[in-house]
């Protein structure tokens, strides 16, 4: 397996090399060149598989051999040794719960990947460079290994996830770009109260910002002599792929609760809280591998760029707005350009497979406090979101209720991608409750925020990053 970066003018590389570097030099992302084609057999095999078995089948293909089998399955069952329970809301939409890792929240299984993948080929260059070093002279043997350092910018779940992902690593540190004002205050306990390998940077901006600075430092030339600078954004493919590991443990246990004797199971659509399009983009690859899920549902807040494309065929990029949904607060996605590079760039292709709405901040919270009182379920903001978007699109297939899967009910589900106490302002107001605060993230509310200010503009992320080297 290789890759190529979108942008079209950089040379193909394999994923240890995408993994380390992040973006490509032409400032493309990196995309696989080709997307794995699971069998039907294969298929029938992965309902009855363990997840840490089912991980390490969909996740091999996409390394190409440059992690041994034993040390991706260890990587694997690390990663997802949590729940990813399918619980029902209502009779035709059910919430697959994706916030049972360390920092409650979706983002844990790529930064965890991503992590060991990174530990892993750190070891292995120490390895390499010692073995190197053993033919030298002791007076010409000056070479030294610098550490990876992984630039981050986020919107809320993303900085906790890496933080915890990479905590203590040997040979990887972390740098974390946040909006100052923008994270709810779990989150930000969870990325500036770390320590160790961990550094949090708080921007006077918006997460559009702090992904420019990120994005520029991958081109700085002084920078990357300086530093062995990747990311660890959904642009990085260790971080993106792992995602796909949601849809296929959502079908695993669709499967067994739908399915007849005859082995028939009604359609399952899925709809995504969607900002940079990382999520949805992996739930978009499995489909492409042969994972037989249904239509895509893109549940965007005001940042409705992709909304708005899906309607008029226009791409408009805005400044990204504030909203209760603040992890969607972005106003030019990164990955929408993998969606479309899945497709072909097909778009009537594309709206064959994807639809989008755009839900507003006071249709959020009237649907956390409906769900609560209705359903004795409580969303996250962002997973309103996507229940107020998947209520929508059944509604819309109702109305044309032929096809194949006419004989089932149109269900779909949702992906709840935080929990509910990250964002207690909101929440509470809505269903006027208090939300409990889980024992994994007690023990935040006795540590002290450690973090540094920055301007938010390159030049000052610059002089910081020289002057801290």
């Amino acid at each position: 397996m290789h890759y190529y970066s979108l942008g079209k003018n950089s040379p193909n590389v394999d994923f240890r090399t995408a993994a380390i570097t992040g973006q490509a030099p032409d400032k493309g992302l990196y995309f696989p060149s080709t997307i794995p084609k699971f069998t039907a057999a294969q298929i029938e095999r992965f309902k009855t598989l363990d997840k840490a078995s089912l991980a390490f089948e969909v996740m091999k293909p996409y390394v190409g051999g440059t992690i041994d089998d034993a040390s991706l399955k260890e990587i694997c069952t690390e990663t997802i040794n949590f729940d990813f329970p399918l619980v029902p809301i209502t009779e035709n939409i059910l919430s697959l719960e994706l916030f049972h890792g360390p920092t409650l929240a979706f983002k844990d299984v790529g930064a965890r990947f991503m992590s060991r993948c990174l530990g892993y080929f750190s070891k292995e260059k120490k390895a390499n460079d010692r073995n190197s070093n053993l033919t030298k002279s002791t007076e010409d043997n000056t070479t030294t290994t610098k550490p990876t350092t992984v630039l981050v910018a986020t919107s809320g779940d993303t900085g906790g996830a890496v933080a915890n992902g990479f905590l203590g690593v040997e040979g990887v540190n972390v740098i974390i770009l946040y909006p100052k004002g923008k994270v709810s205050p779990i989150q930000e306990l969870q990325l500036t109260t770390c320590g160790q390998n961990i550094t949090a940077l708080e921007v006077e901006g918006s997460f559009d910002d702090c992904q420019a600075i990120v994005k520029e430092a991958f081109m700085d030339e002084t920078l990357n002599q300086q530093y062995n600078l990747t990311s660890a954004n959904s642009i990085n493919v260790a971080r993106w792929l792992p995602q796909q590991l949601y849809y296929f443990f959502a079908w695993q246990q669709w499967v067994k609760q739908y399915q007849d004797e005859a082995g028939n199971y009604p359609i399952m659509h899925i709809v995504v809280p969607s900002g940079n399009f990382g999520n949805i983009c992996a739930g978009m690859m499995a489909k492409a591998s042969g994972l037989p899920l249904g239509h895509f549902v893109a549940a965007c807040n005001a940042n409705d760029v992709v909304t708005r494309y899906l309607a008029t065929e226009k791409y408009e990029i805005h400044k990204a707005l504030a909203t209760v949904s603040n992890a969607m607060d972005v106003g030019n996605p990164s990955n929408f350009v993998r969606i479309l590079e899945i497709l072909e760039n097909n778009f009537p292709d594309l709206t064959k497979v994807l639809s989008s709405y755009s839900i507003d901040d006071t249709t959020t919270k009237a649907t956390i406090a409906r769900v609560y009182k209705t359903n004795n379920y409580t969303l996250d903001p962002h997973g309103a979101v996507a229940f107020a978007a998947a209520e929508i699109y059944l509604s819309n297939l109702e109305k044309d209720n032929t096809g194949s899967n006419a004989q089932f009910n149109h269900s779909a589900i949702i992906l709840e991608t935080a929990h509910p106490v990250k964002f207690p302002e909101v929440v509470e107001e809505a269903i006027g409750q208090t939300v409990a605060l889980p024992d994994s993230v007690k023990f935040l509310l006795d540590k002290k925020k450690v973090s540094t200010a920055l301007a938010a503009n390159y030049a000052a992320f610059k002089n910081w990053m020289i002057a801290a080297s």
